[in-house]
């Protein structure tokens, strides 16, 4: 029996498929989805814009301005306004409380909701579950449903009428928050490096201050933005403790500022106003936002 030896030609390589044109279905449904994407956030983008650009307009305007030409620019630069809103219209003194109020609330939430995340996180006990989801439920708890019993419990404790106080709420308020975002951060963090700080001799608090709180800093960081954001712009609890004008925060004072100056005319200081209560909001998210995503993204991968 012979061997074939005749040489055989090479196979044709498979033929690949052809890449999509213009008239391929998949094609025309992601440029569809891609121009209603852009569209809506662009629509999205204009109703939060719009609305901000007006706002700090009208603050240079006098009140006949705003009334004869509303959407006109203003004909020059009325920094008056801003004195007036600071000084008359009380906006200083409501400044200087939101902002105790808020770094109080800030560090006691931060404080408190790390310390309880890290626990809940790196350590195996009975009902560790069930504290997590006590917290979990507690973000889903209606504060209107709370208005009343939180009243008493702040007046028998104090807590009413009082800068201090409000910071105290607003900490219980946002704990469960920061809790629930801080738990899957912690859990995260690799377990090797806690392992190696016992095996030095570090006890439990010297693991959870020098090695693990230093990690979890971007989270932190992610977790203080919207607390400082949502503690600023709060109203309900502010409404329900406060009744000393001179205890009032930002959003009390612009409540009462947009009573008093629709009656006075004097819209040009309301106006003012509401600018000087926006531009911290945004000074402190334009600074913060890659530190917003950055937390969140690192605690999404690792």
């Amino acid at each position: 029996m012979s061997l074939d030896t005749t040489p055989r030609a090479p196979a044709a390589p498979a033929a690949r498929p052809a890449p999509p044109g213009p008239g391929d279905g998949r094609t025309v449904t992601g440029s569809v989805l891609n121009v209603f994407t852009h569209g809506f956030l662009l629509t999205w983008a204009a109703l939060v814009v719009i609305p901000l650009a007006w706002c700090v307009m009208s603050a240079f305007k006098t009140n006949d301005e705003l009334l004869s030409s509303p959407w006109s620019l203003p004909g020059a630069l009325r920094w008056g306004n801003f004195a007036d809103a600071w000084t008359n219209a009380e906006i200083g003194r409501y400044f200087v409380n939101t902002v105790i109020v808020v770094t109080l609330g800030t560090a006691l939430t931060l404080a408190m909701g790390a310390t309880v995340s890290y626990v809940v996180a790196r350590y195996a006990f009975r009902g560790n579950r069930l504290v997590y989801f006590l917290f979990v439920v507690g973000m889903t708890f209606p504060t209107f449903l709370a208005i009343v019993p939180l009243f008493f419990i702040a007046q028998s404790l104090r807590l009413a009428d009082s800068l201090p106080g409000l910071a105290v709420v607003y900490a219980a308020y946002n704990l469960p928050f920061a809790v629930f975002f801080l738990t899957a951060y912690f859990r995260t963090l690799p377990t090797s490096l806690s392992e190696a700080a016992f095996i030095d001799g570090c006890g439990h608090w010297g693991t959870y201050l020098r090695i693990m709180l230093p990690l979890a800093r971007p989270g932190l960081v992610s977790v203080g933005i919207f607390v400082v954001l949502g503690q600023w712009n709060q109203y309900l609890l502010p409404l329900i403790l406060q009744s000393s004008p001179e205890n009032y925060v930002l959003a009390q004072g612009l409540a009462n500022l947009a009573v008093s100056q629709g009656y006075a005319g004097n819209w040009s200081a309301l106006f003012a106003g509401l600018t000087i209560s926006i531009i911290p909001v945004l000074v402190v998210y334009l600074s913060f936002q890659r530190q917003i995503q950055g937390g969140m993204v690192t605690g999404a991968l690792k």
